[in-house]
């Protein structure tokens, strides 16, 4: 039996962050084999949530092959060490969630059980005096790693990217069209189904403002919340999950440099919801999030801008959303990324970690033109299973905290939660046990920053930590301490790395 042909023709359907990520890294990966066209038209406004990035973007940029130097340049871009979260516990409050391990491993079990222990004796210093990310951030320092250094710490510094989401789209298209991808400017009105035969159902092609008629084998929908393909023509429906996740409006800005230049992201909680902070090279990104039912968009407004380190550089721009995600990610021949997929407030900085690996996701299970059931579900249930992990991880952000000075924390702490992030929250509040899920995205080690840091307290400890004395324990912990201080002092500062390295010129604001 002869195997269905290959697929000849793929559209994108939208451009912005996600429609170019996905034809900068399919034209890479199909070489030429498989006709690309992007539509997208200039009159359509882009999103741009999502100027954050978390480390696992450096293996996208790995496939692309992309100059990091020449990357940050041309998208403003800064360094980032993690996220640091202000009033989330307490009003007052702040910790870090750094990119990279905590501590060394050495004994029987985790580093982190053997802090659980000594920081219950009143005997260990902050968490963050362990991490070379967290203890750098704070200090505004950065480096790439260098493997020549061994076991070093500064051979293991784990990074991300702050940049500028509509520079970071243009730089993906000037990948992508020297690698065959058709631009087609224009606005789709039609959407034209298979009548008949094994795909009955599936779009079989668009058409344009202009009249012109694109056909295609697979159509990747990026056309944002109104998922012009996987919802409005092939109604997949929506799950909400604002019952959990109860945010709902944001509102963004960006306003005037300041000194220092920090690489990490910031999230300070407010009376009902959260503001993030952004800092490129040239600007820095705010915006809040925020639950209508708890305050209006104008004290929404006022919030945001009492809040900016320097004079604002637009008005404020609104954005409505409900967190959730599409029932199927691929229902029949279109795949949904992006906003079309779903929407997971930017916390931390999980939006265009979702459209990459989608996109990965998508090259593992890539289709013939005969559509395989077996793999579209396999599809479906691994972007679930990415999308739930990450909502619980969400949702222990809001539900663990222990502020009274408003009525939607209160709501938040008291709400009903999923089953599997209960179970999480128990383990860990008995010995301070976390285990990762399979491939979820979060590790143990942000699980521990973040309930840590939010106040969960450990009752015990893993049973064989005290094979050791705790005068090793002691020496051990210090000795981590120490180094990862002499570590951060050599390193430059992050406004100095980038003086060197990848300084961008200034440009005027769009």
């Amino acid at each position: 039996m002869d195997a269905p042909p290959l697929i000849e023709h793929i559209v994108i359907a939208g451009g912005g962050t996600a429609g170019w990520m996905a034809a900068a890294a399919l034209s890479k990966t199909l070489r030429g084999k498989v006709r690309i066209t992007l539509i997208e038209s200039d009159e359509i406004g882009i999103v741009g949530v999502g100027e954050a990035t978390i480390p696992m973007i450096q293996l996208f940029n790995k496939l692309l092959e992309i100059d990091e130097d020449e990357f940050v340049r041309q998208t403003q871009a800064t360094f980032k060490l993690g996220i640091e979260f202000v009033n989330w516990g307490r009003p007052g409050d702040v910790y870090m969630h750094g990119f990279g391990r905590i501590g060394q491993e050495l004994w029987t079990v985790g580093f982190d059980q053997y802090w659980q222990r000594l920081q219950r004796a009143g005997k260990a210093q902050d968490l963050a005096q362990y991490s070379i990310t967290r203890a750098a951030a704070k200090a505004n320092k950065f480096m790439r790693p260098d493997a020549s250094l061994g076991n070093s710490p500064l051979a293991e510094i784990a990074y991300a990217f702050h940049f500028d989401a509509a520079l970071y789209s243009k730089y993906l298209r000037g990948l992508a069209e020297p690698r065959g991808v058709v631009r087609t400017e224009g606005k789709i009105v039609d959407v034209q189904l298979r009548s008949q035969g094994p795909h009955a159902g599936h779009v079989q092609s668009v058409q344009l403002d202009s009249g012109q008629v694109i056909a295609g084998d697979l159509f990747i929908d990026c056309s944002g919340f109104r998922g012009l393909l996987i919802e409005q023509t092939l109604k997949t429906g929506y799950e909400d999950w604002t019952h959990w996740l109860p945010c709902d409006r944001a509102l963004a800005v960006p306003c005037e440099s300041v000194q220092p230049l920090t690489p990490y992201t910031r999230a300070t909680a407010h009376q009902a919801g959260w503001q993030w902070r952004i800092p490129l090279q040239h600007r820095i990104g705010n915006g809040h999030v925020y639950c209508s039912r708890f305050i209006s968009d104008d004290e929404a407004a006022a919030v945001l801008l009492k809040n900016l380190d320097g004079p604002a550089l637009a008005d404020p721009r609104p954005l409505k959303f409900t967190t959730g995600m599409r029932k199927l990610a691929w229902n029949g021949n279109v795949v949904a990324m992006g906003l079309a997929g779903g929407f997971m407030e930017p916390l931390e900085s999980t939006s265009i970690h979702l459209i990459q690996s989608a996109i990965a996701r998508l090259i593992s299970l890539f289709p013939d033109r005969g559509f395989s059931a077996v793999d579209i579900a396999e599809y479906n249930r691994q972007s679930r299973f990415e999308f739930e992990k990450i909502r619980d991880f969400l949702i222990l952000h809001y539900h663990l905290n222990q502020r009274q000075d408003s009525a939607f924390w209160r709501h938040c702490a008291a709400m009903e939660i999923p089953e599997s992030l209960r179970q999480k929250m128990q383990l860990y509040a008995s010995r301070g046990r976390i285990f990762r899920d399979h491939d979820e995205l979060f590790a143990e080690v942000a699980w521990l920053q973040v309930m840590h840091g939010q106040n969960l307290t450990a009752r015990g400890y893993h049973p064989l930590v005290d094979l050791v004395p705790e005068s090793e324990i002691v020496e051990y912990l210090d000795s981590v301490s120490g180094l990862i201080a002499k570590c951060v002092d050599v390193m430059p500062t992050q406004a100095a790395f980038i003086e060197r390295h990848c300084k961008a010129p200034r440009m005027p604001m769009r």
